[in-house]
């Protein structure tokens, strides 16, 4: 694909059936806890994307007897009771965030010494309280080019004796997938691990896939709050404390992997931006992403959603015009900049709040939205004491603009939903895309034709 790409704009009024790819979050999460787990288990609906390609990548050179079906979307992994079967690698998370996060973890907790190498965007973000957390554990980890980034050099983690469990404290107001990485990898290390998680974000959707999932695969926690003088199972002090226990037992021997709901949130903003009627296949009520909050959300605009055998249609054929809206979106902020292209064209403002983790992200994304909807036009700021945005509505764009995406995927996706409307935009370096979403704009040019 070209560096640039013209969105047209949509000028149909057929109804958006479509088929999204596996969930990235399930599917890196399920390719680690095959990988830890005592048997031979085959993943259904798996993702192929830059970011479960590298995962898989990894898991390869680490060792792991994996076969591979992209055709039939299918891994089958024999995992190895919590070890790795490689005691020497040399690894590439890429831009991986799951991968970088939950197999340093993993990888810094076991006994062998591997060196984790990465994209040069992955080296800009942050490692440095994962590695402070895994260093006060007792993990030997040399930065090799910058003090707290990749590359990384792990080797020989030593488990303390006469500990009936490790313990650790991570921030979630810093990164969940640190948390999730530290809940995974409790299984596999001896003697175990309570893990605290502190912060606003301590029930948040993606530490809440992780224990489902965790659960799934049949490895048992326990919450629990640690006191002076007992273990008790309530919580405290907005803290929530999860004991894990070492296993090399656990495991299923298949799992079905859900289409990926922050993926199907593009389209089904259509109904109400297009509007148009938006199907999304194989997404249910029963899903366990968290980003369903967004189609509740739609729905609270206006769009009118019912279920099918096929999966959740939401309806804005009815609605002729939306409003702004003020939302806390911190449990499904992925969908931030998604948020932000419908609030364009909404009636009034939209403010939406609590989501300054997402700075930390493939990009910036609070500044990286602020300043592509100012250079077309938008009135929009920083809310400081939200820790949010603020964008007025803007009726039409007058000229034409080509959209900077800082290469981050969410960008990309969130800002085509501003040329499909106008006809105005151009996305540069589309192919970002490929991290979660391979064809998008394949059925982007399928919308915009009259095809789908």
């Amino acid at each position: 694909m070209n560096n640039l790409y013209q969105i047209k704009q949509y000028q149909g009024n057929k109804d958006i059936k479509v088929t999204v790819p596996g969930s990235k979050s399930i599917t890196n999460r399920a390719l680690l806890l095959a990988a830890l787990s005592a048997k031979r288990c085959l993943l259904k609906g798996v993702l192929f994307s830059d970011d479960s390609l590298a995962m898989l990548d990894c898991l390869s050179k680490l060792g792991f007897d994996l076969h591979i079906d992209e055709e039939q979307k299918e891994v089958t992994i024999t995992g190895c009771g919590g070890k790795i079967p490689n005691k020497k690698a040399h690894i590439n998370v890429r831009s991986a965030g799951t991968a970088a996060r939950f197999l340093t973890v993993v990888l810094a907790l076991c006994d062998g010494e591997y060196t984790i190498d990465s994209s040069e965007q992955m080296k800009k973000r942050p490692m440095e309280p994962l590695i402070s957390i895994l260093r006060k554990l007792g993990a030997n980890i040399e930065c090799l080019e910058k003090e707290g980034h990749f590359p990384l050099r792990v080797s020989k983690f030593t488990s303390p004796k006469n500990l009936s469990f490790l313990s650790v404290t991570v921030d979630t107001e810093l990164s969940s997938q640190f948390a999730s990485a530290l809940l995974i990898a409790g299984v596999a290390v001896k003697p175990g691990l309570f893990v605290t998680l502190s912060g606003s974000r301590t029930e948040g959707a993606y530490i809440r896939i992780t224990l489902k999932m965790m659960e799934e695969f049949g490895i048992n926690y326990k919450k629990v709050v640690k006191t002076d003088n007992e273990s008790q199972e309530i919580t405290h002090n907005n803290e929530k404390i999860y004991s894990v226990s070492y296993n090399d037992q656990f495991g299923i021997s298949e799992y079905q992997i859900e289409p990926d709901v922050s993926s199907a949130c593009y389209f089904y903003a259509m109904s109400l931006l297009l509007k148009t009627n938006v199907l999304v296949r194989n997404i249910f009520p029963g899903s366990i992403q968290g980003d369903m909050n967004f189609l509740y959300l739609l729905e609270k605009m206006g769009a009118k959603m019912s279920e099918s055998a096929e999966g959740i249609c939401l309806n804005g054929k009815e609605t002729e015009h939306y409003y702004g809206v003020d939302v806390d979106m911190q449990n499904f902020s992925d969908q931030v900049m998604t948020l932000a292209a419908l609030s364009v064209f909404a009636e009034t403002k939209t403010i939406i709040r609590n989501v300054s983790h997402i700075r930390r992200q493939e990009s910036d994304r609070l500044k990286a939205t602020l300043t592509e909807l100012k250079r077309i036009g938008v009135s929009c700021e920083f809310i400081e004491n939200e820790s949010g945005i603020l964008i007025r509505p803007l009726k039409s764009l007058v000229s034409d603009y080509d959209i900077e995406t800082y290469e981050d995927h969410r960008m990309a996706m969130a800002f085509t939903l501003i040329g499909l409307k106008t006809g105005k935009i151009k996305i540069k370096n589309p192919d970002c895309c490929a991290k979660t979403f391979v064809d998008f704009f394949d059925i982007i040019d399928s919308l915009s034709d009259g095809l789908v």
